[in-house]
């Protein structure tokens, strides 16, 4: 099922799509219970939003072998746990909105991710039980400004602006991860094409080891790391995240205001 966040007529409405280009809106809480309407939509007229409102996005670096190589940190071998960071929830914005380059930064790059999607409260889950807790999934692009990124020593600023995490275009809740195709179109050229198989931790060990560490609550998004070949983006670029199995996440580049 294709569950879609969506705004009309200046309301925001939860709906899942049907035959691929008709949005039928949905009554109750898409983390507790909910029924189909028969309020329906055409995908064309309603504008998406970001699929979720999480209260936190946590992301997960060096997750595929061969990013670590394209950026030289492999000297001490693959990581032994996973290595987390967090971006604010005014970070994320939706598919067709602009990502906004920052006045401060001069190299902003684009990252292609598989993003999941928390439908329970949970903590200390095992891997074996991740399953349960998850909603579904969803296309990210982990927009990081890398210039400040080097010059910080650390990733808050440089991952954490506004519009640096588009999310969507909608979440599938029926999905086997282990092995989709994952890919990055920067001006119609393809930029990064991965499959999920490479993770050095599968989705399962991520959630479970977060979880570990923080509560996580419904809404809330683990992204899950990106393969090779990410780059730099120039206002004027439009940039396209492609997930086997979800969808494409197109977003524009625009100079900050």
């Amino acid at each position: 099922m294709k569950i879609l966040r969506f705004s009309n007529k200046n309301s925001v409405k939860y709906g899942v799509l049907e035959e691929d280009s008709i949005v039928r809106e949905i009554s109750g809480s898409i983390y507790e219970h909910f029924e189909l309407t028969d309020n329906i939509y055409n995908l064309g007229e309603v504008i998406l939003l970001a699929p979720c409102v999480p209260s936190k996005v946590i992301c997960v670096g060096l997750n595929y072998q061969a990013h670590i190589e394209e950026f030289n940190r492999n000297r001490s071998g693959l990581p032994e746990e996973p290595v987390l960071f967090m971006k604010p929830s005014t970070s994320v914005t939706g598919p067709g909105t602009d990502i906004i380059y920052p006045a401060m930064s001069s190299q902003v790059d684009y990252e292609a991710e598989l993003a999941v999607v928390i439908g329970k409260k949970a903590r200390d889950v095992s891997p074996g039980d991740v399953s349960g807790i998850i909603l579904g999934y969803t296309c990210a692009n982990d927009v990081t400004a890398r210039d400040l990124q080097r010059k910080d020593g650390q990733w808050t600023r440089a991952k954490g602006f506004d519009t640096f995490v588009p999310l969507g275009p909608w979440m599938e809740t029926e999905l086997d991860v282990s092995d989709l195709g994952i890919s990055l179109y920067l001006n119609g050229e393809l930029k990064q094409d991965s499959t999920t198989r490479s993770m050095i931790f599968p989705v399962d060990r991520l959630v479970s080891f977060i979880s570990q560490i923080m509560t996580l609550l419904p809404g809330d998004v683990v992204l899950t790391g990106t393969p090779e070949g990410v780059g730099p983006l120039k206002v004027g670029d439009t940039v396209k995240v492609v997930v086997e199995g979800i969808g494409d996440l197109t977003n524009n580049v625009s100079k900050s205001r």
